[in-house]
């Protein structure tokens, strides 16, 4: 979850643009952008210690910039050029997205690497204070559709060709599944501060368990609802998928497990309200959106608890690192009971599951 456990997000503030506008403005010219020659204006969207995102203003022209702010490490300008491809890559697909406009990789114009998107109409609900929206406020059966569309999301993403999109060599999606404990158990021990029980359960389950196929495919890595944006209206419709900073090649139904893992297991009940980030109840169960996804992608989705297994077990370290960190900061303290009950999750699922795989 690379917003929580990486980023202090600033949403609902209206600071001054730190990047020099006018230098912006000359560079886009420069290279023939819509809107040359029109007044801009800038307008804070959010930002934090990953990036800054402005929305660009000129006449009719509306694109956005994704930029690292200045303090942040030289590899948020590799990894704002990673974000870049893949951008780049999803033109000419089904996936929902936002356009790709140009990058610049001269420090000389803004001091760091950044990109220009497209901007989309649309919301999300980290816009909308974590709230669905009218109609699926009230209207249960509309609200259903929202988590269809997620899943479709992801299963539409598993179907592009990544070589023939030129995101070769983006990752290293051979023997990803080899190096999954052993890069996350050494990235632990580095970060480590406390015993999570149930960890090296997982781990141990995971050493000898596989999937039952390994198709290569473009991940998310971080895929949930606070990652997509919805088209205005009903029904519920994808906008664009958003937020590449941990995406790479690698196994594509590793975001699926990463978005139902914590689905409730009954979203009628009046409990699938508070049961995460946003309200829950009325969404199909987790088993309708992953047939949904196994429809529309064209995978199979029987050795999904190897896949959560792996997701609530990668969770649970990615969280920790952001809890030894949290000094005073109480969102980050509360992240080291969600830890723990991550850790145990992943043991209890290892224990309990019959996947043989």
């Amino acid at each position: 979850m690379s917003e929580l456990a990486n980023e202090s997000t600033t949403q609902g503030a209206n600071p001054q643009p730190t990047i020099d506008s006018a230098k912006l403005i000359a560079w886009m010219d420069e290279q023939g952008l819509p809107g040359k020659g029109e007044p801009a204006e800038l307008s804070f969207l959010s930002g934090g210690t990953q990036n800054e995102i402005y929305l660009i203003t000129r006449g009719e022209h509306r694109s956005v910039i994704r930029i690292p702010p200045a303090g942040a490490p030289a590899e948020r300008d590799e990894g704002i050029l990673r974000e870049w491809r893949i951008t780049a890559a999803l033109d000419g697909t089904d996936v929902p997205h936002t356009p790709a406009i140009a990058v610049c990789t001269d420090n000389s114009v803004l001091g760091r690497t950044f990109y220009l998107m497209g901007h989309v109409d649309g919301w999300s609900p980290m816009s909308t204070r974590r709230k669905w929206p009218a109609p699926f406020d009230t209207d249960l059966e509309l609200r259903a559709g929202l988590g269809y569309q997620l899943a479709e999301g992801i299963a539409l993403l598993s179907k592009v060709d990544w070589q023939a999109q030129g995101l070769t060599g983006l990752g290293r999606p051979e023997n990803f599944h080899e190096r999954q404990v052993e890069r996350w158990t050494t990235f632990f021990e580095r970060i480590k501060g406390r015993e999570l029980p149930g960890l090296d359960v997982a781990a141990d389950w995971l050493r000898n368990h596989r999937p039952l196929d390994y198709i290569p495919g473009i991940m998310h890595g971080d895929y949930q609802f606070a990652n997509v944006m919805f088209q205005h209206g009903a029904p519920a419709r994808l906008a664009a998928l958003v937020d590449w900073e941990m995406g790479t090649v690698g196994d594509p139904k590793l975001d699926l497990a990463w978005m139902v893992q914590g689905w409730p297991a009954d979203t009628a009940s009046p409990e699938a309200a508070t049961a995460s980030y946003v309200d829950m109840q009325g969404m199909p169960s987790r088993d309708q959106v992953v047939a949904h996804y196994a429809e529309v992608s064209g995978r199979q989705v029987d050795d999904l608890d190897y896949y959560l297994v792996l997701a609530k077990w990668k969770l649970a370290i990615v969280l920790e690192r952001g809890f030894q960190r949290a000094g005073d900061d109480p969102k980050l303290q509360s992240f080291g009971p969600v830890v723990a009950d991550a850790a145990k999750a992943a043991a209890d699922l290892a224990e309990s599951s019959d996947y043989k795989g």
